[in-house]
């Protein structure tokens, strides 16, 4: 697994501990995290950690590229530490979102449009999961 610091410099982003701690959580916990996840996961570590910072902390990750904010889930963002093109998948049941890798390629081309400016293409899927299906 990569390293929080050496991922962190790929991107641009200087190290600070809180950084190194929020991004060596991204990387080890693929869950698709809200806000409140993170910090209520790091916060009896670090006492000195704020909502805040967490979200400032991820708001320069966003715009440096090294995650990706999701819009998946209507009450939080979400966010993904895998940058790569994929959809999305969440549980209407449980709340979970999954990852999707094996789509067609072409679904993630981002078309020319006249006048438009098109950065980026998120697809998102709703339904219910396996383990929710089976309980």
């Amino acid at each position: 697994m990569l390293e929080s610091h050496q991922y962190l410099r790929q991107f641009s982003i200087k190290p600070s501990v809180q950084r190194s701690a929020v991004m060596d959580f991204l990387l080890k916990n693929r869950i698709h995290p809200t806000i409140d996840q993170i910090y209520t996961a790091l916060s009896p570590s670090m006492p000195t950690l704020s909502k805040t910072t967490v979200y400032n902390t991820l708001d320069l990750f966003v715009e440096r590229g090294a995650v990706r904010a999701l819009a998946i889930d209507e009450k939080n963002a979400r966010y993904d530490v895998d940058v790569s093109a994929h959809a999305h998948f969440m549980c209407k049941t449980c709340g979970v979102v999954h990852d999707i890798f094996n789509l067609n390629p072409s679904y993630f081309q981002i078309p020319s449009v006249d006048m438009l400016k098109i950065d980026a293409v998120e697809i998102s899927y709703f339904g219910v999961c396996n383990d929710c299906q089976n309980n």
